[in-house]
Protein backbone atom coordinates (compact mmCIF):
# COMPACT_ATOMS: atom_id res chain seq x y z
CA UNK A 1 0.00 0.00 0.00
CA UNK A 2 1.43 3.49 -1.02
CA UNK A 3 1.46 6.12 1.64
CA UNK A 4 -2.02 8.47 2.48
CA UNK A 5 -1.73 11.61 -0.87
CA UNK A 6 -1.80 14.97 0.59
CA UNK A 7 -4.66 16.41 -2.07
CA UNK A 8 -4.92 20.43 -3.60
CA UNK A 9 -8.37 20.75 -4.58
CA UNK A 10 -8.89 22.97 -7.57
CA UNK A 11 -12.84 24.00 -7.77
CA UNK A 12 -13.37 23.64 -12.05
CA UNK A 13 -16.24 26.66 -11.73
CA UNK A 14 -15.13 30.26 -12.72
CA UNK A 15 -12.03 28.38 -13.76
CA UNK A 16 -10.41 29.90 -17.07
CA UNK A 17 -9.25 28.59 -19.96
CA UNK A 18 -5.54 28.43 -19.72
CA UNK A 19 -5.63 26.80 -16.35
CA UNK A 20 -8.23 24.29 -17.63
CA UNK A 21 -6.29 23.32 -20.39
CA UNK A 22 -3.10 22.70 -18.38
CA UNK A 23 -5.10 20.51 -15.82
CA UNK A 24 -7.16 18.55 -18.14
CA UNK A 25 -4.30 18.02 -20.30
CA UNK A 26 -1.74 16.95 -17.35
CA UNK A 27 -4.20 14.66 -15.40
CA UNK A 28 -5.22 12.52 -18.74
CA UNK A 29 -2.68 10.76 -19.39
CA UNK A 30 -0.95 9.21 -21.69
CA UNK A 31 -3.70 10.05 -24.99
CA UNK A 32 -3.16 8.36 -28.30
CA UNK A 33 -2.33 10.84 -30.87
CA UNK A 34 -4.16 11.31 -34.28
CA UNK A 35 -1.65 12.49 -37.16
CA UNK A 36 -4.90 13.53 -39.50
CA UNK A 37 -4.89 14.17 -42.83
CA UNK A 38 -7.63 16.20 -44.71
CA UNK A 39 -8.35 18.17 -48.02
CA UNK A 40 -9.47 21.32 -48.71
CA UNK A 41 -12.34 22.21 -51.70
CA UNK A 42 -9.04 22.70 -53.86
CA UNK A 43 -7.86 19.46 -53.07
CA UNK A 44 -4.88 21.04 -51.26
CA UNK A 45 -3.74 18.24 -47.85
CA UNK A 46 -3.53 19.58 -44.58
CA UNK A 47 -1.74 17.22 -41.93
CA UNK A 48 -2.12 18.06 -38.28
CA UNK A 49 -1.84 16.30 -34.94
CA UNK A 50 -4.51 15.98 -32.29
CA UNK A 51 -4.01 14.49 -28.89
CA UNK A 52 -7.52 14.87 -27.74
CA UNK A 53 -8.69 11.46 -29.47
CA UNK A 54 -9.82 7.56 -29.00
CA UNK A 55 -12.37 5.35 -30.42
CA UNK A 56 -15.57 5.46 -29.35
CA UNK A 57 -17.98 2.80 -31.05
CA UNK A 58 -16.89 -0.39 -32.29
CA UNK A 59 -19.93 -1.48 -34.36
CA UNK A 60 -19.32 -0.13 -36.43
CA UNK A 61 -16.14 1.18 -35.09
CA UNK A 62 -15.64 5.13 -34.89
CA UNK A 63 -13.15 7.39 -33.61
CA UNK A 64 -13.54 10.78 -32.19
CA UNK A 65 -11.25 13.98 -31.96
CA UNK A 66 -11.78 17.16 -29.98
CA UNK A 67 -10.53 20.05 -31.82
CA UNK A 68 -10.46 23.18 -30.43
CA UNK A 69 -10.57 26.52 -31.88
CA UNK A 70 -7.83 28.98 -32.25
CA UNK A 71 -8.35 32.59 -31.34
CA UNK A 72 -11.94 31.95 -32.65
CA UNK A 73 -11.39 30.70 -35.69
CA UNK A 74 -11.89 26.85 -36.89
CA UNK A 75 -8.27 25.27 -36.99
CA UNK A 76 -7.72 23.79 -40.90
CA UNK A 77 -8.47 20.53 -40.15
CA UNK A 78 -12.17 21.17 -38.55
CA UNK A 79 -12.81 22.89 -41.26
CA UNK A 80 -11.94 21.13 -43.86
CA UNK A 81 -13.68 17.89 -42.22
CA UNK A 82 -17.05 20.48 -41.89
CA UNK A 83 -16.60 21.51 -45.43
CA UNK A 84 -15.73 17.56 -46.94
CA UNK A 85 -17.03 15.03 -44.48
CA UNK A 86 -13.78 12.93 -44.81
CA UNK A 87 -10.73 12.57 -43.03
CA UNK A 88 -7.84 10.24 -42.17
CA UNK A 89 -6.23 9.09 -38.73
CA UNK A 90 -2.51 8.20 -39.30
CA UNK A 91 -1.34 6.57 -36.19
CA UNK A 92 1.49 8.08 -35.01
CA UNK A 93 4.61 6.14 -33.60
CA UNK A 94 8.22 7.13 -32.78
CA UNK A 95 9.55 6.91 -36.16
CA UNK A 96 7.40 9.62 -37.36
CA UNK A 97 7.93 11.84 -33.90
CA UNK A 98 10.06 14.72 -34.82
CA UNK A 99 7.77 15.04 -38.53
CA UNK A 100 4.39 14.56 -36.43
CA UNK A 101 5.35 17.41 -33.67
CA UNK A 102 6.63 19.75 -36.98
CA UNK A 103 3.10 19.47 -38.26
CA UNK A 104 2.03 21.20 -35.39
CA UNK A 105 3.45 24.81 -36.42
CA UNK A 106 0.34 27.20 -36.97
CA UNK A 107 0.89 27.04 -41.19
CA UNK A 108 -1.32 29.70 -42.77
CA UNK A 109 -4.60 28.01 -44.47
CA UNK A 110 -2.77 27.57 -48.22
CA UNK A 111 0.08 25.81 -46.97
CA UNK A 112 0.14 22.13 -47.24
CA UNK A 113 2.03 20.74 -44.59
CA UNK A 114 2.96 17.33 -46.29
CA UNK A 115 4.19 19.69 -49.29
CA UNK A 116 6.08 21.75 -47.09
CA UNK A 117 7.97 19.12 -45.10
CA UNK A 118 8.47 17.10 -47.72
CA UNK A 119 5.75 14.06 -46.02
CA UNK A 120 5.34 11.32 -48.76
CA UNK A 121 1.63 10.39 -49.54
CA UNK A 122 -0.73 7.56 -50.55
CA UNK A 123 -4.30 7.86 -52.38
CA UNK A 124 -7.18 7.13 -50.22
CA UNK A 125 -8.92 3.87 -51.12
CA UNK A 126 -12.27 4.18 -49.16
CA UNK A 127 -12.37 8.32 -49.48
CA UNK A 128 -10.44 10.92 -51.06
CA UNK A 129 -7.99 12.07 -48.45
CA UNK A 130 -4.35 10.76 -49.12
CA UNK A 131 -2.54 8.82 -46.20
CA UNK A 132 0.61 8.94 -44.57
CA UNK A 133 2.96 7.06 -46.27
CA UNK A 134 5.60 6.55 -43.14
CA UNK A 135 2.44 5.93 -40.63
CA UNK A 136 2.10 1.93 -40.37
CA UNK A 137 -1.41 2.35 -39.63
CA UNK A 138 -4.41 4.43 -41.43
CA UNK A 139 -7.84 4.99 -40.70
CA UNK A 140 -10.02 6.53 -43.40
CA UNK A 141 -13.03 7.91 -41.75
CA UNK A 142 -16.17 9.37 -43.01
CA UNK A 143 -17.60 12.45 -40.87
CA UNK A 144 -20.53 11.14 -38.61
CA UNK A 145 -21.29 13.96 -36.29
CA UNK A 146 -19.92 17.49 -35.21
CA UNK A 147 -20.80 17.80 -31.47
CA UNK A 148 -20.53 20.95 -29.69
CA UNK A 149 -19.11 21.19 -26.05
CA UNK A 150 -18.82 23.36 -23.31
CA UNK A 151 -19.06 27.25 -23.55
CA UNK A 152 -18.52 26.35 -27.80
CA UNK A 153 -14.69 26.66 -27.53
CA UNK A 154 -14.29 22.21 -28.54
CA UNK A 155 -16.29 20.64 -30.90
CA UNK A 156 -16.21 16.70 -30.99
CA UNK A 157 -15.55 15.16 -34.21
CA UNK A 158 -17.08 11.64 -34.72
CA UNK A 159 -15.81 9.67 -37.56
CA UNK A 160 -17.02 5.76 -38.96
CA UNK A 161 -14.28 4.05 -40.19
CA UNK A 162 -14.61 2.83 -43.60
CA UNK A 163 -11.64 1.07 -43.92
CA UNK A 164 -8.22 0.07 -42.07
CA UNK A 165 -4.73 -0.44 -43.50
CA UNK A 166 -2.38 -2.39 -41.77
CA UNK A 167 1.32 -3.09 -42.56
CA UNK A 168 2.28 -6.27 -42.48
CA UNK A 169 5.24 -4.92 -39.94
CA UNK A 170 2.77 -4.82 -36.93
CA UNK A 171 -0.59 -6.63 -38.14
CA UNK A 172 -0.44 -10.70 -38.43
CA UNK A 173 -3.88 -11.08 -40.19
CA UNK A 174 -5.94 -11.11 -36.81
CA UNK A 175 -3.99 -8.60 -33.95
CA UNK A 176 -1.91 -5.62 -34.41
CA UNK A 177 1.49 -5.92 -32.27
CA UNK A 178 1.54 -2.93 -30.24
CA UNK A 179 5.33 -2.99 -29.34
CA UNK A 180 6.59 -3.35 -32.59
CA UNK A 181 4.24 -0.34 -33.45
CA UNK A 182 5.35 1.30 -31.15
CA UNK A 183 3.14 4.01 -30.65
CA UNK A 184 3.65 7.59 -29.22
CA UNK A 185 1.53 9.50 -27.00
CA UNK A 186 1.29 12.80 -25.41
CA UNK A 187 1.53 13.88 -21.96
CA UNK A 188 1.23 17.41 -20.14
CA UNK A 189 3.36 20.22 -21.48
CA UNK A 190 5.32 20.37 -24.58
CA UNK A 191 6.15 15.98 -23.75
CA UNK A 192 6.14 12.73 -25.70
CA UNK A 193 6.31 9.28 -24.21
CA UNK A 194 6.97 6.04 -25.75
CA UNK A 195 5.15 2.99 -24.73
CA UNK A 196 7.67 2.02 -22.25
CA UNK A 197 7.24 -1.32 -19.86
CA UNK A 198 4.04 -3.41 -21.02
CA UNK A 199 1.67 -5.83 -18.84
CA UNK A 200 -0.15 -8.70 -19.20
CA UNK A 201 -3.21 -9.70 -17.20
CA UNK A 202 -5.82 -12.32 -18.43
CA UNK A 203 -8.89 -11.47 -19.93
CA UNK A 204 -11.96 -11.62 -17.51
CA UNK A 205 -14.61 -10.51 -20.11
CA UNK A 206 -14.97 -11.78 -23.62
CA UNK A 207 -13.97 -9.19 -26.45
CA UNK A 208 -17.73 -7.67 -27.68
CA UNK A 209 -18.70 -10.06 -30.58
CA UNK A 210 -16.35 -12.77 -29.22
CA UNK A 211 -18.62 -16.61 -29.58
CA UNK A 212 -19.61 -18.36 -26.01
CA UNK A 213 -17.00 -20.97 -25.97
CA UNK A 214 -17.67 -24.17 -27.14
CA UNK A 215 -18.90 -26.66 -24.34
CA UNK A 216 -19.25 -30.64 -24.47
CA UNK A 217 -21.32 -33.31 -22.68
CA UNK A 218 -19.47 -35.93 -21.62
CA UNK A 219 -21.36 -39.33 -21.62
CA UNK A 220 -23.99 -38.28 -23.84
CA UNK A 221 -23.98 -39.76 -28.06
Amino acid sequence: MTAPHHYTTVTAEGMDTATAYRLICGVVVPRPVAWITTIDHDGRVNAAPFSSYNYVAHSPPMVAVNIGTRLGELKDTARNIRETGWFCVNVATEDVMETLHRCGADYPPEVSEPEALGIALLPGVATPVPRIAASPIHLECKLDQAVALGRGLNTLYIGEVLAFHLSDAVYDGRHVDSVKLRPIARLGGPWYAALGETFHRPALQRSPGEPEPSTTQSGKA
